[in-house]
């Protein structure tokens, strides 16, 4: 499946409605695979300039992914993350950042439940449950089952938050009240400034450390992609590595 882009409003060219794309992206051949030994600088991953700063401890690599629940692309790559996760060295830590580029298919939504369910710390045990909620169940989607377009009206906050309720046991008028609050609002400031930062135009999108940029389509296949993301995690803990206990 081909990655989920920005919208026509911010790209160049046109872009065609989520319903139809959705249906052209399950259709899309698969890209081809791409030689480890030829992993190529510009072409398979790219650098982000300038590096942007970790949260992570020293000797720490972080690898992010940049996603959105409501992204087709993004629901069928969680389970090659899931993979990606367990083929991490000890020292690679995975983490997320919530896109909000589709205004259109209702990523703010996503994007601010994503941040409340992390203020909450239930964002990784719902992590899987909240893609099922969207594009298995139905409890959450976007699209509706029966035209295939975006739902009139869209999945709300307070859907999320009956939907967080059930799988991980929270209050929805907690959930809520968490959703408006100004720590939630930093965070997706914070989120968006990132994604700008590193130059994400596509969901998914993989981050390392800060200094690399992958994508699915320029490692050549979801198998190439962890072994490039590894790759490059063992590049950067050449390059930092752990300090020395005294």
């Amino acid at each position: 499946m081909r990655p989920h882009l920005l919208p026509a409003s911010m790209l160049p060219g046109f872009l065609l409605p989520g319903s139809l794309l959705l249906g052209l992206l399950l259709l899309a051949p698969a890209p081809s695979v791409c030689d480890a030994a030829n992993w190529v600088q510009g072409t398979n991953y790219f650098l982000i300039r300038p590096e942007l700063p970790t949260a992570v401890a020293p000797g720490k690599v972080e690898v992010t992914e940049v996603f959105s629940y409501a992204c087709p692309a993004c629901n069928s790559f969680y389970p090659v993350v899931d993979r990606l996760r367990a083929a991490l060295p000890a020292n690679a830590e995975l983490d997320f950042v919530a896109a909000a580029f589709r205004t259109d298919e209702d990523w703010p939504m996503f994007q601010r439940a994503y941040y409340t369910a992390q203020v909450m710390d239930i964002d990784r045990k719902t992590h899987d449950a909240a893609f099922d909620a969207v594009w298995k169940t139905g409890e959450l989607a976007v699209f509706d089952a029966r035209t295939q377009r975006v739902k009139v009206p869209p999945p709300s906050i307070e859907d999320a938050a009956r939907f967080y309720a059930r799988v991980a046991g929270v209050k929805p008028e907690t959930f809520i009240a968490n959703a408006n609050s100004f720590g939630v609002d930093v965070k997706i400031r914070q989120a968006d400034q990132l994604i700008r930062a590193a130059q994400v135009d596509e969901t998914p999108t993989i981050l390392v450390n800060g200094k690399y940029r992958v994508t699915r389509g320029a490692a050549g296949s979801d198998e190439q992609l962890i072994e490039l993301v590894k790759y490059l995690v063992a590049q950067e803990s050449a390059n930092h590595p752990a300090p020395k206990a005294h």
